[in-house]
């Protein structure tokens, strides 16, 4: 995740520093809206922090540690209003719709034991953030944002070995930069979401084995992170 991160990183950076020397305005008067639209597509990279707590099953002392393997990008879509609150400050509001996955490892210390689920993960996201712009030069203008975003899952993962709680509340960083072409503008951003709710649900009464209990139990609780590199149009 962190190797993602870095490449996601330098790649907006790199499009935050082109045209050093002037060059003709385009949009000129684009900023002065006092509520603007657009809309926005992009990739994701779901993770989830788990805190695994070393429990040994009684009946068959297994002891199972879990953790995300691998990450395979998923995919954004939402809508933005804006409403321009002064010169260099916004306000967001973004409904998005987020489909992913999450592939969790199941590793039991005493027979070496590996089992996976493939934890599927739809959202509906209500992202309220602020953006702060720097001044525009040329046809670029860099920023960043900061928000929270209300998040509600619905995948119902029944008899899995894992189940999420369907609410959860992210805060949410990011930064991007505005780049004015002569009919719209184009917006890459890089936002870096971190959950705030305990989002394992530890009681399975859907479970009809009771022996995937070991699964929920070998965790006191886990909290889910995004992160999405998102392409705007206004």
């Amino acid at each position: 995740m962190k190797r993602t991160t870095i490449l996601l990183l330098s790649a907006l950076l790199c499009l935050c520093s082109f045209a050093q020397k002037e060059s003709i305005m385009n949009k000129p008067f684009i900023d002065n809206r006092k509520l603007h639209w657009g809309f926005f597509v992009g990739l994701n990279f779901m993770d989830m922090e788990l805190k695994n707590n070393g429990h040994i099953d009684p009946q068959t002392g297994e002891q199972w540690f879990t953790d995300v393997s691998k990450y395979n990008p998923g995919f954004s879509v939402g809508v933005l209003g804006a409403l321009r609150l002064n010169r260099y400050m916004e306000l967001r509001l973004t409904p998005t719709m987020h489909f992913g996955q999450k592939f969790l490892k199941m590793h039991d210390n005493v027979s070496a034991r590996d089992t996976t689920q493939n934890m599927h993960t739809n959202y509906i996201a209500m992202p309220l953030s602020v953006k702060f712009a720097a001044p525009r030069h040329n046809n670029f203008r860099p920023y960043f944002t900061f928000g929270l975003s209300p998040t509600l899952c619905l995948n119902k993962l029944d008899q899995e070995a894992f189940k999420t709680k369907p609410f959860d509340c992210y805060l949410e960083v990011g930064m991007g930069c505005d780049i004015y072409l002569p009919y719209f503008k184009l917006i890459p951003e890089l936002k870096f979401c971190f959950g705030l709710a305990d989002v394992i649900s530890k009681r399975r009464d859907d479970l009809l084995d009771k022996s995937m209990m070991k699964f929920p139990n070998s965790v006191n609780g886990g909290s889910a992170n995004m992160i999405v590199l998102s392409l705007y149009f206004e």
